[in-house]
């Protein structure tokens, strides 16, 4: 039989046919492979063919075999199972730090780990809901710098940015500079997912003091040929305390709360702050906690939503402040 250009890539074909074309609802026989591989203008005799199997096998291909009318094969376990997936393309729907073309491009990506009929059934499953997601599609390239710098222990400069309003034409919501012209100079020590965004944590040296940055609304970031500044700070740095006690990640004083609360929003604290924080019984229905937390609108916000099933036990100033703000909303209306 005349061999083709092809003839020695015959086992990386053969493996991409059983991976794309083979499930446990869909096995070939050795005739319908031989059909695949002639596609690929591939020629092969049936006893080579069972010969190549057995060596795709032993290299680590789970190979199963069905019999009924003839003998079926089929790739069985995968590195990824559907379910495994789905719970991949579920993160993915949800990540508003990850843009709309980059979340159905992933989806596809991840589609290609199974079979082309299981693919089938994973992208019906796949709705990219109509939520709201990132728009700067620059923010993979931003992650994998920020870790670059990381790894190099250098400080990074970046330009960042907010939303504002534009009058001058047609109103339309735009992107600007926070600070016009100014350039952020940040030791990057890590990057944490809260709320559904990703975030910068590193040292500012001139504020002295730890800060956080949206990676989505960072742009021009370099890394700097200067070594980190802020070791010994984050050599007592808590990742995951930090996570907990900045409400939304925005900035502000830091300060122990004592806190009321009812029985019945356990889970709540919980969700919020972990189940290894300290409560004590106040009385039947209630619990008292005390945690640290950033006194920052959105703390306030949280305690609002919670109504009166909590209840600020001291300090005395965020008593005080929480009141101002409710009698502020109050006057509005």
């Amino acid at each position: 039989m005349p061999k083709s250009t092809r003839q020695k890539q015959k086992l990386l074909y053969l493996q991409r046919i059983m991976l794309e074309k083979t499930d446990e609802d869909h096995a070939l026989t050795i005739s319908e492979i031989k059909a695949l591989l002639a596609e690929y203008d591939i020629r092969t005799e049936r006893k080579a063919l069972y010969d190549d199997l057995q060596i795709l096998e032993s290299y680590g291909l789970d190979i199963c075999r069905t019999r009924t009318n003839t003998v079926r094969y089929f790739v069985g376990s995968r590195d990824f199972e559907v379910p495994e997936l789905k719970l991949l393309v579920d993160a993915i729907q949800s990540s508003k730090f990850i843009t709309h073309s980059k979340s159905l491009r992933l989806i596809k990506k991840l589609e290609g780990l199974l079979s082309e009929n299981q693919g089938k059934q994973l992208q019906r499953e796949v709705v990219v809901t109509n939520r709201v997601k990132a728009l700067n599609e620059q923010i993979y390239y931003n992650v994998d710098e920020l870790y670059n710098a990381i790894a190099q222990n250098r400080k990074i400069s970046f330009r960042y940015m907010k939303w504002a309003v534009d009058f001058s034409g047609r109103q339309k919501i735009i992107r600007v500079e926070r600070h016009p012209g100014k350039n952020y100079i940040i030791s990057p020590f890590t990057l944490c997912w809260d709320d559904e965004n990703y975030y910068l944590v590193g040292y500012d040296a001139e504020a002295e003091k730890i800060k956080h940055f949206r990676v989505d609304k960072m742009e021009k970031i370099c890394i700097i040929n200067c070594g980190r500044d802020g070791m010994e700070v984050f050599e007592r740095f808590n990742p995951a305390h930090y996570a907990k006690s900045v409400f939304s990640m925005f900035g502000g004083e830091e300060c122990e709360v004592k806190l009321s609360v009812s029985n019945d929003l356990i889970g709540v604290i919980v969700d919020r702050f972990g189940s290894d924080v300290y409560i004590f019984r106040e009385s039947d229905d209630t619990f008292i906690i005390n945690v640290r937390v950033i006194l920052s609108p959105q703390f306030y916000a949280w305690l609002f939503g919670l109504g009166s099933k909590v209840r600020v036990l001291s300090p005395e100033k965020v008593k005080v402040d929480y009141k101002a703000k409710i009698q502020e909303l109050s006057a509005l209306y």
